[in-house]
């Protein structure tokens, strides 16, 4: 197995602009909804250090090889992608302070900037040179590069009549999480493992090692967790989250 040599620029370049973004964000809705300085920089820093913290850690896991899967061996993959999601879901739903935060950043933001989903167009790049099998390149490529370009339309459309377009939101919420979805599922049963059902000719070894699969340990859960976080807002709405 061959690993293109742009191919760890590429990942690591785009979680770090990702990473940058969410903060940049945060901050920025804080600041629109006054929260004292002392907090603001207290949220930041910590969601910083637990960002790059988790990063870190999924780099670490990824270059020892954790996550590779082997056609002998049951997959590790699925504990790198829910674990985070089961912690960050508990914090969503069950942390105060953690909803206040929520509140205070714009519904439109949290909607926008998964733009990166666009990125997801590698897995079309790598599926034309051979690297990874269509059954699942086409879905997940498509999929996230469809739910990236539509991120900013549906941020727009809910910044300029948000009762109106609330339920464009959710439809969009949902299609991403379709994405993801089918994108997790088609990944596990096509790469090497007791499990794997589809792609023996062309198994999907690359998204389980360094640095590809740092997409489905890092970045789909950050999606995952945005989108829940966006849903949660419009359940609960709040001043804050109908602010410019």
């Amino acid at each position: 197995m061959t690993i293109p040599t742009y191919l760890p620029y590429y990942v690591l370049t785009g979680s770090v602009g990702i990473i940058t973004a969410i903060l940049i964000g945060l901050h920025n809705g804080l600041v629109k909804a006054d929260w004292p300085t002392h907090d603001r920089v207290f949220v930041v820093r910590t969601t910083a250090i637990v960002l790059i913290g988790w990063f870190a850690i999924a780099i670490i896991l990824a270059v020892l090889g954790a996550y590779h899967a082997e056609s002998d061996r049951i997959p590790t993959i699925q504990y790198g992608i829910f674990v985070p999601i089961l912690v960050g879901g508990f914090l969503i739903w069950g942390s105060p302070f953690v909803r206040r935060v929520i509140d205070a950043v714009p519904q439109q933001w949290i909607v926008g900037v998964q733009a990166y989903r666009a990125l997801g167009v590698i897995f079309l790049i790598l599926y034309a040179t051979g690297r990874l099998p269509g059954l699942f390149a086409w879905p997940a490529g498509l999929g996230d590069v469809l739910v990236g370009v539509l991120a900013p339309v549906v941020a727009l459309a809910y910044l300029r009549l948000p009762h109106e377009n609330a339920n464009l939101v959710f439809l969009w919420n949902i299609f991403g999480l379709v994405d993801l979805v089918v994108a997790v599922s088609t990944g596990v049963l096509t790469s090497p493992s007791p499990v794997q059902l589809f792609a023996f000719d062309q198994p999907n070894e690359l998204i389980t090692v360094f640095p590809l699969v740092l997409i489905p340990v890092f970045l789909v859960p950050v999606s995952v967790l945005l989108h829940l976080i966006s849903l949660s807002k419009l359940n609960e709405p709040s001043p804050q989250s109908q602010s410019e």
